[in-house]
């Protein structure tokens, strides 16, 4: 394993994916470098993000990087055309901070915000899913957010989307059932 911490690495990838883009996200799909090594960057549970145990302190950066997030299996890379880093996220990448319900033509969505800014309606490509968590009891709700990327839905956002929850019986038992863009996200059964 090849570790890379230094600052010269982290400046020279920004660098690196600024020339390539103007505003959209860049299409780190298309890109797959070889593996340059890992970076001692971590991204908590929380979605806060570290650099050799040191918060980062500039949004832009930290947005910058997100951007050029990408997801191999169970590992996550910061990718340019050139350079792949590895990566550790604790959870998921990014965290769900709010939700606000919109209708429009009479369809009701629901607008999720993540803590870096990103912003989905729920609906059949940004699915709100919740899952269990090896080990743990509590229920996890994500939503993909963009790629094969997902968003920790916030617990505070998910006692919201409780509140927007319906009730319907389906196959003997009650179901809270929240919908937007047409779709509908089962939340949770008892």
């Amino acid at each position: 394993m090849v570790l890379v911490s230094s600052d010269l690495k982290i400046d020279g990838l920004a660098d690196e994916v600024t020339k390539g883009s103007q505003g959209s996200l860049p299409p780190v799909e298309a890109w797959n470098p070889p593996l340059s090594g890992d970076i001692d960057i971590v991204i908590d549970r929380s979605g806060h993000w570290f650099h050799e145990g040191d918060a980062f302190t500039r949004e832009s950066l930290v947005k910058l990087f997100a951007s050029i997030l990408k997801k191999e299996g169970d590992e996550y890379f910061l990718v340019s055309p050139v350079e792949k880093f590895k990566i550790k996220v604790q959870d998921l990448p990014f965290v769900v901070t709010s939700v606000e319900e919109l209708q429009e033509g009479g369809v009701r969505k629901l607008k999720l915000e993540t803590n870096l800014g990103d912003t989905v309606i729920a609906n059949s490509q940004h699915p709100i899913e919740v899952v269990y968590v090896d080990g743990q009891e509590e229920p996890a709700p994500q939503v993909r957010i963009r790629r094969n990327l997902y968003a920790r839905i916030h617990r505070n956002v998910f006692y919201q989307l409780v509140e927007l929850a319906d009730e319907r019986s389906a196959e003997g038992q009650q179901q809270l059932v929240v919908k937007s863009d047409g779709e509908e996200f089962v939340l949770g059964t008892y």
